[in-house]
Parts: C-alpha cells; structure tokens; sequence
C-alpha cells in the first residue's frame, strides 16, 4: 500500500490510542506516536513530516507551548489540536497560533481520517472538483459563443470566463488551464468581429450601444449622489474585473457589495481618451470641440489628463449637481497617497469625493521597464497576484477603512483595463504616430489588415482628427505592434508585457461597483 502521508501524533496518554493509530496505518498512513512535546520538538529537528496531531493537555510541555515551539522550527507544518477542553480562550490561542484543525476528545478514527484527508487531499479534491465543474460548462461557454452574443450576451460571457480563470487559479491544473485560455483566446477573437462590427454603430446612435465610458457618470455615479450622503467615487486606473473579483474578499471585511456591474470602455482604451471621456461626458471629439485648449492629442507636449477636475464640475453642472460640496484628488506616487489616508477624515464632509489612484497602470508600465517586476509578474496569476497585494497593503484601502464606519457609499471603477501581449506585427509609420502598442494613430500608417480594427476617418469612431490624413488602427487580441526598426529587440522586450489601447474582452469591459459601509 502507498504510504498517503508521514503523521507524528503526540499525546501524553499515547498508549491508549494504539487501535486509531493502527487504523490510520490500515488507511496507508505512515504514524510516529509520542509522548510529549520535548520528544516531537527533537524529532522535527531531524525529520520531515506531513502532519502533526497535538495533544493540548499534557504534562510538562503543554500541546499550545509544543505548538509555538513547533512553528519556530517549521512555520508551515500542519498541527491538528485534539483537547479535552473546549474553552473558548483555548481555542482562540490555538488558532491564533495557526493551527490548521481541532478536534474535541474523545475522537473517534473517522474525525481523525477526515481531518488529514481535508488537510492532505484538500487541494486536489478542489483541483479535481473544478476541472469537472469546468468540464461541464465548458460546452455552454463554447455554445454561447457560437450564438452571436450582444453586447450584454458579452458581458456575461466574460464574466464566467473570469470566474472559472479565478477558480482554475486555486487548483494547480495546469492542462485544464491552458484549455481555459486556449477558450478565452477564441473568445478575444470573436470579440474583435463583434466590436469592429459594431462600434461605429454605437458612437453614431447611442441607442444601440452598452454602457460606453463617456456615459458611465451620469447613468451609474450620478443617480447615487446626494446631499448629506458622503460618497466616494474611486477610480482606480488599468483595474480589469478578474482584479476587481480578487480584492472583493479583503474589501468584504468592511463593505458590502449592492450593485456589481461591467460596462465598455471607448477605444483607444487608453487613459487620456477614457478617463477625460468619463469626467467630461462626452466622447473625445466633442472634448476637443468644447475644450479645444484643455484637449491634448497624442503627438502634443503636456500631459494629457490635467483637466479632469474641470471636466467633472462641468458635467456636475450639466447634470444639475453641482450644489454638491465636491474633492477632486489624484494619486500619482506614494506621498500623495499617505496625504490622502491622512486626511481622509476630511472628506466626510462631502458629498462628492473623486480619487483618481494611478498604481495598477504605473505597476503595468514598470513591469515593462523592471526585469525583477517582469519575474514578479509574468503571467495573469501572479499579475492578479501582485495587484491583490498592493491593495491589500495600500493607503487606498487603509483609507477607506478608517471612515468605513461613518456610513459612506464607495463608488469603485476604472477607465480600462489591459492584456497580455504575445504576437507581435509589424506597423510603419512617420515621424508624428504614436508610440503605444497598441494602437496608433498617424498619417501614412502602413499595417497589417487583418491584425487591426482601422478607421480612416477618426470621427467615425468619436475621436478627434488632427490633421486631414489622420488614421487610428487598435490592434486586436494580444497583439502587439512593432516598427521594422531593431524588430526583433523591441518584440523579446514587449513579449509577455500587460498594455492597453487595443480590442480584448480584459481592456473592454471593465468593473462598476456600489458598495456600502456594513
């Protein structure tokens, strides 16, 4: 019989257990049986095991001063407690001391069994339990595909995509993950055919269109605000769903979620189209019309989102909101983000405040340029790992939770989101196209049809026209667009890097969220 784990079972009154632990070697385990706690500590020095079953009550050294000494030699070894005691504050040491189970005596040998199995085989039994799962939507998923979803139809369909990329994430199925992503491939390519079929049609007639980024305030923050009420609407820049499902655990500690829904981000999904497009109201050609001295195109100098407060006051005045007490803040570095947590308290006495937070797009473009973040963040998991962390340790959240108590509302979104780029074409251009890759614009754009969603004409698409010849390709899936100059250094320096301003399911539609103090 395989041996299914090394146990060491540590009880003062060992001899008594002689007919559980045969039981357990009957089951294929391995057990070391002692009887006190300065006997396990000597052992562990000198052997490896898979778990340890720790009597509390023992003479001596007892089971929770075993298990402090036990977590000093290996941090990560699973200890059972088994106590007589079932005293809260007993319990509130152990688990505090990270034990992984207790059991109340008298254990019978099933109790014991179940505990190891959901300790040894927990992951692969989830592992397991989710390929099925998978399996078997994994045909509604392909179904739905082939059905011609509109633009709702798209949102859902990425949504389960996102759920099963989460679950797949918890398990260490790798075939069943590559199956995944090979779906949500086929996916991004359908969705290119959808959103170049349909775009121009949205910008031309808004009746046709899903929710777009220039719509966003007056349909989904507008409706929520009011006098006496603090709301703060945080806009967290480059955040895609899949982040957004992965911090609603932490942010579940202090709010809870009322509304949860996607909406679509304009083209180019890129921050100063999208962002000033959500401030403004509008779609950046009407900017350009009605703010022709704040508008900035790409191949302009100054920054291009410096007048994001002005554009916002504007719409809240269009809007007939602008009796509301507004805070305009951005986020740009660290010491703007301590100012902020310091001062949050203040904001309470708004009825508007905007946080524009900036770190996910720096934390994308520094992947990019860092070699140690490009190890850090080399695929989606460790990507959606790396901005969980963040979140979890910023001054954002910290913020947050200290007038999580004062009975605000949390406005949570984002301008867009962003993908991973693996397939490089080639795009030439003059002296005035744009950097980006994944979009351009410019005059005399050479390409590659097939791999973008080109307009001649920009006002088809809602964006500005800065000279006569001027065209606007986004590139489609993971593409990622490269001049023929030193080709092959800047397609091994981009590979495998997270950008925006393209057409994919992750830089599209992008997180809305209403959240309430609990």
């Amino acid at each position: 019989m395989n041996t299914q784990a090394e146990i060491l079972w540590v009880d003062d009154e060992i001899d008594s257990l002689r007919s559980q632990i045969l039981f357990l070697k009957n089951k294929g385990y391995e057990v070391t049986a002692l009887s006190n706690g300065y006997d396990a500590l000597e052992l562990l020095k000198e052997k490896e095991v898979d778990v340890v079953l720790l009597d509390e009550s023992m003479p001596g050294l007892t089971g929770l001063e075993t298990l402090t000494r036990i977590k000093e030699i290996r941090p990560l070894l699973p200890v059972v407690m088994i106590t007589k005691n079932e005293a809260e504050n007993i319990m509130e040491d152990a688990l505090g001391a990270q034990i992984t189970d207790y059991l109340i005596k008298p254990v019978n040998p099933n109790q014991v069994l179940l505990s190891l199995k959901k300790i040894m085989d927990g992951k692969r039994l989830i592992s397991e339990k989710t390929t099925i799962a998978y399996q078997q939507d994994f045909r509604n998923l392909f179904m739905a595909l082939s059905n011609n979803p509109d633009h709702e139809g798209w949102k859902e369909l990425y949504k389960r995509l996102v759920y099963w990329e989460l679950e797949m994430g918890k398990s260490d199925s790798e075939e069943m993950m590559e199956v995944l992503q090979t779906q949500k491939a086929e996916a991004n390519k359908d969705f290119f055919k959808y959103i170049s079929k349909n775009y121009a049609n949205w910008i031309k007639d808004s009746k046709t269109a899903p929710l777009l980024s220039h719509n966003l305030f007056a349909e989904k923050i507008a409706p929520n605000l009011q006098q006496g009420k603090p709301t703060f609407l945080v806009v967290v820049d480059n955040l895609r769903f899949d982040h957004w499902k992965a911090i609603q655990p932490i942010i579940s500690d202090s709010f809870r979620v009322t509304e949860e829904d996607l909406y679509y981000s304009l083209l180019p999904t890129a921050t100063q189209y999208c962002r000033n497009a959500i401030f403004a109201g509008m779609l950046p050609a009407d900017i350009e019309k009605y703010f022709p001295l704040e508008w900035k195109n790409d191949d302009e100098e100054g920054g291009k989102n410096l007048y994001e407060e002005k554009f916002l006051r504007n719409q809240l005045k269009h809007l007939k909101l602008d009796g509301l007490k507004t805070q305009y803040i951005k986020i740009t570095n660290n010491d703007d983000a301590k100012v902020m947590e310091d001062n949050i308290h203040n904001c309470l006495n708004n009825d508007l405040t905007v946080v524009v937070y900036n770190f996910v797009d720096m934390l994308s473009h520094a992947r990019t340029e860092m070699e140690v973040l490009k190890e850090l963040a080399g695929d989606e998991v460790s990507y959606r790992s790396l901005v969980v962390s963040w979140f979890e340790h910023s001054p954002l959240y910290r913020a947050l939770k200290k007038v999580a108590e004062k009975g605000i509302q949390v406005l949570l979104t984002t301008d867009h989101g962003s993908v991973r780029v693996k397939t490089p074409s080639k795009c030439v251009g003059d002296r005035t196209t744009t950097t980006n890759l994944r979009y351009k614009h410019g005059r005399n754009l050479q390409f590659e049809d097939r791999d973008v969603l080109a307009f001649r004409d920009p006002k088809l698409a809602g964006l500005p026209k800065p000279n006569v010849s001027s065209a606007f390709i986004f590139a489609k899936e993971d593409i990622f667009l490269c001049y023929p100059n030193n080709y092959n250094h800047f397609v091994n320096y981009y590979r495998n890097t997270f950008q925006h301003g393209g057409i994919s399911l992750e830089e599209m539609i992008v997180p809305v969220v209403r959240m309430e103090s609990k």
